[in-house]
């Protein structure tokens, strides 16, 4: 007699993003932020770059059939229980991945746009935009997008005030997607504030304003925390909270580690030393 099937105890997520040579970004970071939170973590690969602390040097996309290939093997073996995905580069690896998807609703999703790295080096094709808000918008659970890819996603100015972000989370959900939230690390004052949109209204989640140029993979790490919580089976914003706390925390001791000559990573460990 077989034994029945049980809901497995491990906590288990998705990233589907680039990796980033230098490991403070990209599939690296969320990676790392899954294993600090106590998630295992999968990965398919959408782009290789050439990245350090100091710039992206090259990028290399991965032919969109074995994007592909790599999703299709982890969700067909392993019981994942969020997805997250990051730098996509072009629009037919886009549609690679939402194709991929299809069959997997029931899985969370978490949309990082990531369009421009924080060197000032663009990661998403000019025409990957479109595919981005037609293919992956409507299909995410939630998008996180930073104040400058909010903009550039509705091809508007960019927010300075509440009332401007609240209103392009509401752009943002009426594009499809079923939760918004517009982080606030680019902006200015004291504290940095993101704005979370969704059926039940909206949220803002504050943390003190830090001074560390060692701000490499804030918005990788965030999404990826986010994430985390969700395959751990927390609501959504109590993942949120918990993400932004684990940020708030990793960029505070971000200077403890000395990583290359330019901006380096946050602390992803820190709770582990």
């Amino acid at each position: 007699m077989t034994s029945p099937i049980t809901e497995p105890t491990t906590p288990i997520a998705l990233t589907i993003a680039g990796s980033d040579s230098g490991g403070g970004a990209g599939i690296q970071a969320d990676l790392k932020t899954f294993a600090a939170l106590g998630v295992f973590g999968c990965s398919a690969i959408t782009s290789l770059t050439a990245q350090n602390t100091l710039g992206v040097q090259g990028v290399w996309p991965v032919p969109p059939d074995f994007v592909r290939a790599q999703i299709h093997s982890v969700l067909t073996d392993i019981p994942v229980a969020a997805i997250k995905t990051g730098m996509l580069a072009t629009a037919d690896i886009i549609h690679a991945v939402a194709d991929s998807l299809v069959d997997y609703t029931s899985i969370p999703l978490i949309v990082d746009p990531v369009m421009v790295a924080t060197s000032g080096d663009r990661l998403l094709a000019e025409d990957a935009i479109q595919a981005l808000i037609t293919r992956l918008l409507p299909r995410a659970n939630l998008i996180t997008p930073n104040l400058y890819e909010a903009a550039a996603l509705l091809n508007d100015g960019l927010a300075h005030t509440h009332a401007d972000r609240l209103r392009q989370a509401k752009q943002l959900r009426a594009l499809g997607a079923k939760a918004v939230l517009i982080k606030g690390g680019h902006g200015e004052g004291a504290h940095a504030e993101d704005l979370l949109l969704t059926d039940d209204g909206t949220q803002t989640f504050s943390a003190p304003r830090l001074t560390t140029r060692n701000t490499h993979g804030t918005g990788c790490t965030l999404a990826s925390a986010i994430a985390a919580g969700m395959a751990r089976h927390l609501a959504l914003p109590e993942a949120v909270a918990q993400a932004k706390s684990y940020l708030h925390q990793a960029l505070a001791r971000a200077d403890e580690l000395h990583i290359g000559q330019g901006a380096g990573p946050v602390h992803h460990f820190h709770s582990f030393y």
